[in-house]
């Protein structure tokens, strides 16, 4: 049958339901049936498609196209939706369905008329309209403003599945109508926008794929309305989300008209995702921008003849990282004084995310721009001072990063002349971790000329003793090791200026881990010099170290860094300090005066007490000591053993009496050398013997019998008197210690006065002595009672006679008589013995 006679009989087939289904009064059945008998007749049998087209555009299109609009029953609207879908999609020329087709549209879709209440519909409608622009392509320039009214409403539809549907038609209508869908892009924004949030991660996609086209192929004048709501997406949870952002971002930066004019708005937006966690979204960054690049270099491949044909390769470049080619390069270097200024704002931003993303954002931008970072140092450096004080570890770090790559492009003469005068307003710990980055990203051979004033730098006052704060020091300590690793054996010059700063870092009060970090460092100083340890270090600067830790020791008070680096060098040089014992006994001489301030004084005798207690490795290493002794003693010790109210000069007696007993007990006060001095010192160490301490009491005690040994024969009566007098009280001591200390020293004190000149004279004190030790015979401690019996047998050799007496009139009070009669048995073996 030929088309016009197939076309005569399905009209003719048709004929019946049409009529019923135009008749007003129809009732909701029969214009269902009509609607399913013309399903039949049109689906039943193959058409051809000018047979259909002939038939839906002369007598289908107009009934069904009223029937979608306005139809009151459900299954009739969806039934000519369904009819219309068939014939648009099998006829021949679908473009004459559009003036009649989209207003019905929408009718259907558009408020206030429309408003179409099933979702599944609404949906088909859309479907229906995505159709129609892929079939009508650019025949459908003249209804556009319809197309983009419908697309306003629907692209804020409540249902999801509706909403992508309509990004769909926004990118074909887009594609469709290139020369003319500027005039109507603008209008989709606003509704883009306000959906590029929605919360199924689908819709977002595909919103941001119609953004893109919508102004790829619009006006490029609304980038600036969209930019905010892409760089939110790069934060999205969901990587395709992140993918397609960049994909648009990529797509823009390759193909959109006026994209010159947005290089440095959208550059940072599609270098952001080079930090993206999922490898495949930061592979696709890579590769656009790749491709921009080489398209940027070919478009001005005049402009970068010269750079193209004598460019070199940098010989320093950061480890790991891949030169970019000179095209991205130049793009970077070109805008990046547009860009700058807001990323350093977002990097002080107070989200977390946001941060975060600006700091890796701003390494990758100065990988790129190489040695143009100079004219921007200024501001580099305040927001990197800023950004390295984060409580986020990621920004910090990536901060850091991006100092390193000043020091790898930017000239030392800038950058340590910007970095060290913000050392002279108020350096603060991210000024010194800057610095640290700085000089661990520069070649050695460009930092060598700037070495010396590195070290002079750093070993200020005002620099490495301005702060005790422990995270101050760690920078500053990492700028050593930073200058140590990269300068090598080029920091023996200033060698000198690292270990005063070294010793500063070493003496705040800190933890056991920093202080074990800075001998690592020595070491490491130690190794770079060809030095076997960081003990040679001191060797080789001790008579400086202490020059310039001395120089201010007059006005020293508790407070004063200086005491502090002062026991770091006499403690920590181990026997090197014995090679600096003019000014270590000079420093000691100035500040032990009564009259200095008591806590450092205090200070200052432990520090002392602590080297005494192995000498032969510290200041008597190189067996020099000796001959400083009288100073010690005279200057120092004697006048910091006289009473003086108040605990802290109870501690500073305390001390006193123990570096005087290192002094004894390690031998290196000899017999003639306590001859010297006993005189002078007697009288303070038995009143020590009163102090509160009970440790000074023991000293005190154990210094007595050690002056009796040695000189006690010399004593004169009142001498044996005081001693005895003060020694006898610590029998009644609440020390264990003390008393037994005290009972021994009576013991030699007994010796000493057998053989003295004066022991005729001293026999009523000896009698009161024999009484008091007899009532200690008693004494709970039953180790007591026997260093008295020890005692008792000592000094029964001076009045048997009187002792026995003694012990006869109170034995019978003795509730333990067992230790008189050992004594009473002892004088009776001596007496015989004697005879």
């Amino acid at each position: 049958m030929a088309g016009p006679e197939a076309a005569a009989a399905v009209s003719q087939a048709l004929a019946r339901p049409l009529s019923l289904l135009q008749q007003p009064d129809c009732g909701r059945a029969a214009r269902l049936r009509a609607l399913e008998d013309i399903r039949a007749e049109l689906q039943g049998r193959p058409l051809p498609g000018a047979v259909l087209q002939e038939v839906f555009a002369a007598r289908l299109l107009r009934p069904l196209s009223r029937c979608l609009a306005g139809d009151a029953a459900e299954r009739c609207r969806e039934l000519a939706l369904e009819l219309l879908r068939h014939g648009l999609s099998h006829g021949e020329r679908p473009c004459e369905a559009l003036p009649v087709l989209l207003p019905a549209l929408a009718q259907r879709l558009c408020p206030p008329q429309g408003a179409e209440p099933s979702e599944e519909l609404r949906l088909g409608l859309v479907q229906l309209l995505s159709l129609l622009l892929q079939r009508c392509g650019a025949s459908v320039a003249p209804y556009l403003g319809d197309i983009a009214r419908i697309l306003q409403v629907t692209l804020l539809d409540h249902y999801a599945e509706v909403r992508r549907e309509s990004c769909g038609c926004a990118v074909a209508c887009a594609r469709a109508v290139p020369e003319h869908f500027h005039m109507q892009s603008e209008s989709l924004i606003k509704p883009l926008m306000q959906t590029i949030s929605h919360q199924h991660y689908r819709v977002r996609v595909d919103v941001i794929h119609a953004t893109g086209a919508v102004i790829q192929f619009g006006n490029g004048k609304s980038v600036d309305d969209v930019l905010s709501h892409l760089a939110q997406r790069l934060f999205d949870e969901i990587p395709k989300v992140r993918h397609a952002v960049t994909t648009v971002i990529g797509e823009w930066l390759l193909h959109l008209r006026d994209r010159y004019s947005y290089f440095h708005k959208l550059i940072p937006l599609l270098l952001g995702s080079f930090s993206d966690e999922i490898p495949e979204n930061m592979k696709l960054a890579w590769t656009y921008w790749e491709k921009i690049g080489l398209q940027w270099e070919k478009e001005n491949e005049e402009d970068l003849k010269d750079k193209m044909d004598f460019s070199v390769s940098p010989s320093h470049y950061p480890k790991g990282e891949t030169r970019p080619g000179l095209g991205c390069r130049e793009l970077v270097s070109r805008n990046l004084s547009k860009i700058l200024p807001g990323l350093c704002h977002d990097i002080t931003d107070w989200v977390e995310s946001t941060r975060i993303k600006a700091s890796q954002l701003l390494y990758t931008l100065l990988l790129h721009a190489e040695d143009h970072i100079t004219q921007h140092m200024e501001l580099l450096l305040r927001t990197l001072y800023q950004a390295c004080l984060d409580e986020e570890s990621e920004v910090v770090k990536n901060s850091v990063k991006a100092a390193e790559l000043i020091g790898t492009f930017v000239s030392p003469k800038v950058s340590l002349k910007l970095i060290t005068s913000a050392f002279g307003q108020t350096p603060k710990a991210s000024c010194v971790m800057v610095l640290a980055a700085v000089i661990r990203g520069s070649p050695k051979e460009i930092l060598q000329p700037h070495v010396a004033q590195l070290g002079n730098t750093l070993s200020q006052a005002g620099v490495c003793q301005r702060s005790e704060e422990v995270f101050y020091m760690e920078q500053l300590l990492y700028c050593v090791q930073a200058l140590i690793e990269v300068c090598q054996e080029d920091c023996k010059e200033i060698s000198l200026q690292l270990m005063k700063v070294l010793v500063s870092i070493m003496a705040i009060p800190s933890s056991q881990d920093l202080k074990e970090k800075v001998e690592k460092t020595m070491s490491s100083l130690a190794e770079v010099q060809q030095l076997e340890s960081f003990h040679c270090l001191y060797k080789q600067h001790v008579i400086q170290l202490m020059e310039w830790v001395s120089v201010s020791c007059e006005g020293w008070t508790c407070y004063s860094p200086e005491v502090l680096q002062f026991e770091v060098i006499t403690t920590h040089s181990g026997p090197v300090i014995g090679e600096a014992l003019d000014d270590f006994i000079l420093v000691l001489k100035t500040c032990l005066q009564p009259n200095k301030d008591p806590q450092m004084r205090l200070k200052l005798f432990t520090v002392l007490s602590q080297l005494l207690q192995k000498p032969s490795e510290t200041i008597n290493s190189q067996g020099l000591f000796p001959s400083y002794l009288e100073t010690v003693i005279k200057d120092i010790l004697a006048p910091n053993l006289q009473w003086h109210a108040g605990r802290t000069a109870a501690a500073i007696r305390a001390t006193a009496v123990l570096c005087l007993w290192a002094l004894i007990h390690c031998e290196m006060l000899s017999p003639k050398e306590i001859l010297k001095v006993k005189d002078e010192l007697m009288p303070q160490i038995i009143a020590s013997m009163d102090e509160d301490s009970k440790i000074t009491r023991l000293m005190a005690c154990r210094i007595v019998d050690v002056f009796l040994k040695v000189c006690g024969r010399q004593f004169d009566a009142d001498e044996f008197k005081n001693t005895y007098t003060e020694v006898l009280k610590r029998l009644d001591d609440a020390s264990c210690d003390v008393r037994l200390a005290a009972a021994h020293t009576l013991a030699n004190w007994f010796k000493c006065l057998k053989d003295s000149d004066v022991k005729s004279s001293m026999e009523g004190h000896v009698e009161f002595l024999y009484q008091e030790l007899l009532i200690h015979l008693d004494d709970p401690d039953e180790n007591l009672q026997k260093a008295v019996l020890e005692v008792l047998k000592e000094g029964s050799v001076l009045y048997p006679d009187l002792l026995v007496r003694e012990i006869e009139g109170v034995v019978h009070k003795h509730q333990t008589p067992i230790y008189c009669n050992q004594l009473l048995h002892h004088i009776q073996s001596a007496k015989e013995s004697a005879l």
